[in-house]
């Protein structure tokens, strides 16, 4: 037997294990809701009536993709989700008192879930959950490692965040976002986050150890300049999606989720990895699931234009210049973030070519697509075309 089915074995076994004891503790299935995405139907298009049956008509052209996790959790365990909705905004006091509120808020908010206990959790594998996306509505079941993946069509939403509702055996109902994208031509932006949202101080194979065990976002900067590069792109094409594509787990989420308020990078879904072991091997390939991601976008979104913004400490050249290769038309450009030695050494990244001299980036430079390498984010926005960057304030 293959080391991957023992371990999988394994793990299932512990989990059938673990649950009834947990259970008998008072721990009760919850629902990890995440955002995600889809797209609306164009104008006049027509829709599959409310509770018919997937063979009778087309198949609608708006989706939904759902994505949610079914765990155990102790009951008093807080609830998963961005930090700084609970302060209001309109608080009578400066723009820069609101700021330092809603720090100090995330702060202690952090301070109050830092330890082990509440990211100990069980998968709730094969969990009956119905999905209400606007007029839509699907029944389907966990995996085995209690996610839930799928595409919610004719939901007949209009362009713009919506909630879905997940409702899970024994967990009651929970709520989470879809960002609709508009029918039509626009620009959409893929961006890593690891090495190129925000760097780390802990080497990358202890990130994930870090952020479930700690949980602290100290030890965590944002690029300079990249809130402010994706906000731009985002402000220049109203309606352009911001989709975060990394290889990081999906019990990081909360903590990236309250990173990106705290810095200002533009809301958006995370489309994120499980690193238990698969079919094939005991962890799942990062560069595959990155592959796979950009694939499926551009089949989910077909009108979307896509810039990928990336950087050279892991992958990022190697799976875009996949990318531009095969679908040069589907990518508007291309941004790198060059890493430091010491952050190449942090990110465990491979002795590789310099940028410029290696087959991707040879790749990339053949191509009809705008490619540029800077540090920061501020480097990057300089070498972008303009007409990617510059919103009606800039002309």
């Amino acid at each position: 037997m293959p080391l991957s089915d023992l371990v999988r074995a394994v793990t299932d076994q512990f989990h059938r294990d673990t649950i009834p004891v947990l259970k008998r503790r008072g721990w009760r299935p919850r629902v990890i809701a995440y955002d995600g995405y889809g797209s609306a139907a164009p104008a006049g298009a027509s829709r599959r009536p409310e509770g018919g049956r997937a063979g009778s008509g087309k198949t609608p052209s708006d989706m939904a993709r759902v994505l949610a996790r079914m765990v155990l959790r102790p009951s008093n365990a807080p609830a998963e989700g961005p930090l700084f909705r609970s302060v209001p905004e309109e608080l009578p006091t400066s723009a820069r008192d609101v700021r330092d509120v809603r720090d100090l808020a995330a702060m202690n908010l952090l301070e109050a879930q830092r330890g082990w206990r509440l990211f100990v959790d069980a998968p709730v594998p094969y969990l009956p959950v119905t999905i209400r996306v606007g007029a839509a509505g699907v029944r389907t079941r966990a995996d085995r490692e209690g996610y839930v993946d799928v595409v919610v069509r004719g939901h007949g939403l209009s362009p713009g965040w919506h909630e879905a509702r997940i409702e899970a055996t024994g967990a009651g109902t929970a709520v989470t976002r879809i960002l609709v994208v508009a029918p039509g031509p626009r620009l959409g932006v893929v961006s890593d986050i690891d090495d190129t949202a925000m760097v780390s101080h802990v080497p990358r194979m202890f990130v994930a150890a870090w952020n479930q065990l700690v949980k602290y976002t100290s030890s965590r900067e944002p690029v300079p300049g990249m809130a402010e590069l994706l906000t731009r792109a985002q402000r220049a094409h109203p309606g352009a999606p911001v989709i975060y594509l990394s290889t990081g787990a999906w019990n990081v989420v909360p903590t990236h989720r309250s990173f990106f308020e705290r810095h200002g990078f533009p809301s958006g879904p995370m489309l994120m990895t499980d690193w238990g072991p698969t079919n094939t091997g005991l962890f799942r390939s990062g560069i595959e699931h990155k592959r796979t991601g950009l694939r499926r976008l551009m089949i989910d979104l077909p009108d979307v234009v896509w810039l990928l913004v990336g950087d050279d400490g892991q992958h990022d050249p190697l799976i875009y210049s996949e990318v531009v290769r095969e679908h040069s038309d589907r990518v508007a450009a291309v941004a790198i973030r060059r890493l430091t030695p010491a952050q190449h050494v942090l990110a465990g990244a491979q002795l590789v070519h310099p940028m410029g001299v290696g087959p991707a980036s040879r790749t990339l430079a053949e191509a009809n697509v705008p490619f540029v390498v800077g540090a920061d984010g501020y480097e990057l926005a300089r070498m972008l075309p303009p007409g990617l960057l510059a919103g009606p304030e800039d002309e």
